[in-house]
């Protein structure tokens, strides 16, 4: 077997921590000596081992002389745990082949460096577009410390997320249904409006077994969530922040009495500033949010410049109604060149279904 075959494995065990790993990366590593892999591990979830210690742990004879592929740079500073450079070179392992560059400052390539000054033959970019695409969020929030935002919603072919009645289950089939709990699962927030929360009662969990619920964020502005909703009796259970602006003190203590967290947060243009929300919640290590919001939501979510992609599920119908909703509204761009464009575009076949969607262009600017 060649590197890339061996760092393809180590991907394929990274991906076994998706999900659990937030606000970490997922990283895989794997020990080969005299061609045998002797030991396989992963980060399995945030404040466990890293990986490299995980493969070491695992390893079936002694590791001095071998081969360590690791999809990301070995970390060298002490965190949650021990440093992996010190456990390289105690293992004496000769060669280091690295997927990733590590952006954490505390890292961004000092842990290479203190391989190879410890007698480390260390090879880096092996698979490193694969590896990179891996740990898109992490990337995102050891830079900029706010969570990587993906706009979702599911729509007809004629643009319509919901009938002229308002409603709206269902519009995609079964097995697109289940790609949402998925992803919803590897999302260390979903956040949706109150809007939403008035019409639909939505409990916003992930029904995937095996996979862990979010933290369930809901955009609140004059603190209407009902103490009966779904979200609030389940509060205690699964996680809810409410997030809103000078909140009525009575209405505050009945829904932190029920489990929520209230959050007061900053205005803008008469609703919560939402880039001070995504302060806040980088503050509380929340790496990601999935945006399951309305129309109104999601235009103010592109607005502010907090989407970094958009999922887009296209259903093979056709809704009509001048007045039915769509997934975007709010005031729209005055212009087609002031549009928000996508890149990297990808398109899914989901049963009967299309999943389309595609990275924000760094370059947009709007001007309404």
């Amino acid at each position: 077997m060649k590197d890339v075959d061996y760092m393809r494995q180590a991907l394929a065990l990274a991906e076994r921590g998706r999900g659990w790993t937030n606000p970490n990366p997922m990283v895989g590593a794997v020990l080969v000596k005299n061609g045998r892999v002797i030991g396989e591990g992963w980060h399995q979830r945030c404040g466990g081992l890293h990986a490299e210690r995980e493969a070491l742990q695992n390893c079936t004879e002694s590791p001095a002389g071998a081969t360590l592929y690791v999809t990301l740079e070995p970390c060298c500073h002490h965190g949650r745990q021990p440093p992996c450079t010190s456990a390289i070179l105690e293992a004496g392992i000769a060669r280091v082949v690295v997927g990733s560059g590590d952006p954490n400052p505390l890292v961004a390539g000092k842990g290479i460096a203190l391989l190879r000054a410890g007698g480390v033959k260390v090879e880096s970019g092996i698979l490193r577009e694969a590896c990179d695409a891996l740990n898109t969020v992490f990337f995102h929030f050891i830079r900029t410390k706010r969570p990587y935002v993906v706009m979702k919603y599911a729509m007809t072919l004629d643009g319509k997320i919901a009938a002229r009645t308002g409603a709206s289950q269902w519009i995609t089939g079964e097995t697109a249904r289940r790609r949402v709990h998925e992803d919803r699962g590897r999302c260390a927030a979903i956040m949706a409006g109150v809007g939403t929360v008035l019409a639909d009662d939505p409990l916003l969990t992930c029904r995937i077994e095996g996979l862990p619920n979010p933290l369930r964020v809901i955009c609140d502005t004059h603190l209407r969530t009902p103490p009966s909703s779904q979200i609030v009796r389940t509060a205690k259970e699964v996680p809810a922040v409410l997030a809103c602006v000078s909140p009525d003190p009575e209405r505050r203590r009945v829904l932190e009495d029920a489990g929520c967290q209230v959050w007061d947060l900053p205005e803008k243009n008469g609703h919560v500033d939402l880039k001070a929300l995504m302060e806040r919640l980088g503050a509380a290590e929340i790496d990601s949010v999935m945006l399951e919001g309305g129309g109104t939501l999601n235009w103010a979510a592109l607005e502010s410049g907090i989407v970094r992609r958009v999922q887009a599920y296209v259903a093979p119908k056709l809704f009509g109604g001048g007045d039915a909703k769509s997934p975007v509204e709010g005031l729209g761009v005055a212009l087609p060149a002031q549009a928000a464009v996508l890149k990297r575009l990808t398109v899914t076949a989901l049963g009967e279904d299309f999943l389309i969607e595609g990275e924000m262009k760094d370059d947009v600017h709007w001007d309404c």
